[in-house]
């Protein structure tokens, strides 16, 4: 039997309304449908199958993420481990990580019934933080790492380190370590490039850093970033995709660098990223003042 993990955003009925519909058709296409277990009272549709743990994607056909870009990214969290393909429909505003809106869902539903639809692989990010020599986390991103203060009053104090050399030591708010897929999210507010999601790279963009050089800067897909909470400053947090937040002390070291297993996300068209760009960030094509031709 095929099967699908349904990921929604039950806190907000139009969702809720938009997943039973997806639910009922993926059933009625011969499909098992699982749902996560705290999203199975809300939806109130026989018939799907709750599941819970980061198991809960193992063996399904794809994973559906119904919402804006935090119900996709906790849809990553489940579909990434099981190497299943992972389609986003926005639900939500910008919704840049989504592949469909919602005027798409039946076509969306029908492609995927019908396997017609192809994956790419996105490059994720492996991150580690070391204090005292032993070592204290251990986690992932499809987007971003940030190192930064835990003090609004304070700045902090970071030094970092590319491929095993020194490279500079901010004053600053924090450190964004992000994908080309993250490029468009946290590092791009922070005045980051924006990076097709096609080409393998890291990026480094420091945040409010009260230095003369503090470009974002793109490094090879091969390099490892190191950075260090100067033991004299104030502590920091550490927080992955803005979903997985860790403490960590003055000293301690946080590593970041290509990681070891990327996420797949389905591709319903050959859409180029440069209509997502002109589309999710409402640019004008045809400048600021208009055509005068």
């Amino acid at each position: 039997m095929r099967s699908a993990l349904l990921v929604t955003h039950t806190g907000r009925q139009d969702s809720t309304e938009h997943a039973r519909t997806v639910a009922a058709d993926l059933i009625a296409a011969g499909f098992e449908v699982r749902v996560v277990a705290e999203e199975v009272a809300d939806l109130g549709l026989p018939g799907v199958i709750p599941v819970s743990g980061l198991a809960a994607a193992d063996g399904t056909e794809i994973v559906f993420a119904l919402g804006g870009d935090g119900t996709f990214l906790r849809a990553a969290e489940l579909a990434r481990p099981a190497k299943a393909p992972l389609l986003g429909i926005n639900l939500g505003k910008v919704g840049f990580l989504a592949e469909a809106e919602i005027h798409d869902l039946d076509t969306a539903v029908r492609d995927v019934v019908a396997r017609n639809y192809t994956v790419d692989e996105r490059l994720t990010l492996d991150v580690v933080a070391d204090v005292d020599g032993e070592r204290a986390v251990e986690s992932w991103a499809l987007n971003e790492v940030s190192v930064e203060k835990a003090q609004r009053a304070h700045m902090i104090e970071l030094l970092v380190d590319v491929d095993g050399r020194p490279l500079s030591r901010y004053g600053c708010d924090g450190v964004v370590c992000a994908t080309p897929t993250g490029s468009t999210a946290y590092a791009f507010s922070a005045g980051g490039p924006v990076v097709w999601p096609e080409v393998e790279a890291l990026l480094l963009v420091p945040v409010s850093a009260h230095a003369l050089f503090s470009r974002p800067l793109v490094t090879a897909p091969t390099s490892t970033f190191v950075i260090t909470v100067d033991p004299y400053t104030t502590s920091a947090t550490m927080c992955c995709d803005g979903r997985r937040v860790f403490d960590l002390p003055p000293g301690a070291r946080v590593t970041v660098r290509r990681g070891s297993l990327p996420v797949r996300i389905v591709r319903l068209g050959s859409r180029p990223f440069s209509d997502r760009l002109v589309a999710k960030f409402e640019l004008p094509v045809e400048g600021w003042r208009g055509n005068r031709r």
